[in-house]
């Protein structure tokens, strides 16, 4: 106890010495897992305001409520560094799917894709009784595609001076750094070095660079090497975003990618990797598509496709891409999660909507049946073609931290993939308990201490005195993911409550009417 009035008088939130300490909450009888990766220790947690302000035996201090953790893990609020929920936080943004799954923060902005600007999207989300904490990164994809739109040709000198002043303007405004989707259009048509003369001014305001690299099939090896070229000459942290090995014929890269990262480590590259414990990805439709075929927009696109040389060549790469890429062989690997155009499509797979059209389901048939989907718009889609020891060694990596690629959602959102509920239960119940691929010390470091780490967030991710008090506890033995591919709307289980800024937002299992979160900033926010 004299060392938690220490540490109160330090802190000069304490009272006088030779009286009882007074907190908001107390979180008692847990076994404390603080972030850093080290043993778990048995102790109470003290918060006031919005502050862990003491941890020790507060089994005698006075406070105004107290959780009993009953044994149970007592952990940092997980942090999700690659998260798309900018546009269903607005409908939902208590965030219970996260908070379900102990997420405390999301950072949106990811894949190259982000508002630009950023502030207009703050402004609005001031507005909301947000229950999760939220930051976001510049996309490289939307500044691009403000200065010189969807077309597929080299940056000028004046072009990349533009979307150096707007990168700039995000920083200030308040974004962690600068992210890529360099698969994607129109990021796919921008050269290495236009990236990195972004990524230098994301580094001097003291961002990150993160990144859907170009490929994650048979060219991952040179992407994970220009993302670390990226972050080598552009001066700042850089990240491999959700690293997964596509395509059976590719499986096993991932001992030459981690290989990669190590070799690049231990020259000084600072960089990482985030992963989601699944083996099947989600995207659009459209990642079967040449990124040639989509510049200009759904127009062209649709010019593209009505002219027979064209249409061919882009068939032939739909094709190969179920073959041997995304679609892992085989039609039916390749799930509808939604099609605006025609919900009823959501849950059917390339297979079955081929057989729909009366012809036989061939992979040259499922090409024409992309196509035509679309045509019609386009479908978000999941597709199958991940192998579990790929996974399973990325994620013994000490430089991969966990993170959905998912978001805030709902039952009315389609048939999405199931990481939107339970990716970070998965990695805790699947791949801590059941497999031991990791340590739950060292799962609870990738979920909180490694993030807060890479985004400066040195006031969050780990429990100390003086930290913001995001905390959460479960129970390691029932902690599980329910979500599946089947039924992907289910709530993960086992985190029985759950603190935002020091105020609960789930007691005893049941989400409360607190709304506690927070919009953060960047290092350069001005």
């Amino acid at each position: 106890m004299r060392i938690v009035l220490l540490a109160l008088f330090f802190l000069g939130v304490g009272p006088a010495f030779g009286q009882a300490p007074e907190f908001d909450l107390i979180i008692q009888n847990g076994r404390i897992i603080d972030g850093t990766g080290s043993p778990w220790f048995r102790g109470d947690i003290g918060l006031r305001g919005d502050r862990i302000v003491a941890i020790g035996d507060l089994s005698k201090a006075a406070t105004k409520n107290r959780i009993d953790a009953k044994g149970n893990i007592v952990a940092p609020g997980f942090i999700d560094i690659h998260d798309h929920s900018r546009d269903a936080i607005f409908r939902l943004p208590a965030g219970e799917n996260m908070l379900r799954q102990g997420v405390t923060t999301v950072l949106e902005g990811n894949d190259g894709s982000s508002p630009i600007p950023l502030q207009p999207f703050y402004d609005r989300l001031t507005k909301l009784p947000l229950g999760i904490n939220f930051g976001l990164f510049a996309g490289h994809g939307s500044i691009r595609a403000a200065v010189m739109g969807t077309e597929n040709r080299h940056a000028t000198e004046p072009e990349i001076e533009k979307m150096r002043g707007l990168i700039e303007q995000a920083m200030r405004d308040g974004a962690f750094g600068l992210s890529t989707g360099l698969f994607y259009v129109p990021g796919n048509y921008g050269t290495t070095e236009e990236v990195i003369e972004l990524a230098k001014v994301a580094g001097r305001y003291g961002g990150m660079h993160i990144s859907h690299m170009r490929d994650e099939a048979a060219d991952i090896l040179k992407s994970v090497n220009e993302t670390i070229r990226i972050g080598e000459e552009g001066h700042l942290p850089t990240q491999v975003s959700h690293h997964k090995i596509i395509g059976k014929p590719n499986w096993g890269a991932s001992k030459d990618t981690l290989k990669a990262v190590e070799d690049a480590r231990k020259r000084g590259v600072d960089v990482a990797i985030d992963q989601y414990p699944y083996t099947a990805s989600s995207t659009g439709l459209a990642a079967l598509f040449p990124q040639w075929s989509q510049a200009g927009g759904a127009a062209a696109m649709k010019e593209r496709l009505n002219a027979p040389d064209s249409r061919a060549r882009i068939k032939a790469v739909i094709q190969e891409r179920i073959l041997i890429d995304r679609g892992g062989g085989d039609p039916k690997n390749v799930e509808l999660a939604s099609c605006r155009f025609d919900p009823s499509l959501a849950g059917k797979n390339l297979a079955e909507v081929t057989a729909a059209r009366g012809v036989p389901v061939t992979v040259e048939n499922a090409a024409e049946t992309a196509i035509e989907l679309q045509l019609k718009g386009g479908c978000s889609a999941i597709f199958h073609a991940i192998s579990e020891p790929d996974v399973e060694r990325i994620m013994a990596s000490p430089y991969t931290m966990i993170a959905s690629d998912g978001g805030v959602i709902g039952p009315q959102d389609g048939v999405p993939h199931p990481r939107n509920y339970g990716t970070f239960a998965r990695v805790l119940g699947r791949y801590v308990r059941e497999r031991h691929a990791i340590g739950l010390e060292e799962a609870v470091r990738k979920m909180s201490a490694l993030p807060a780490q890479r985004l400066k967030m040195y006031d969050r991710g780990l429990l100390r005195p003086g930290m913001f008090a995001d905390i959460v506890v479960f129970d390691p033995d029932t902690v599980a993911d329910k979500a599946d591919f089947g039924n992907p709307h289910q709530m993960s289980v086992g985190f029985t409550n759950v603190i935002v800024n020091g105020k609960a937002v789930i007691v005893d299992g049941k989400l409360t009417a607190e709304r506690s979160g927070r919009i953060l900033y960047g290092a350069g926010k001005k």
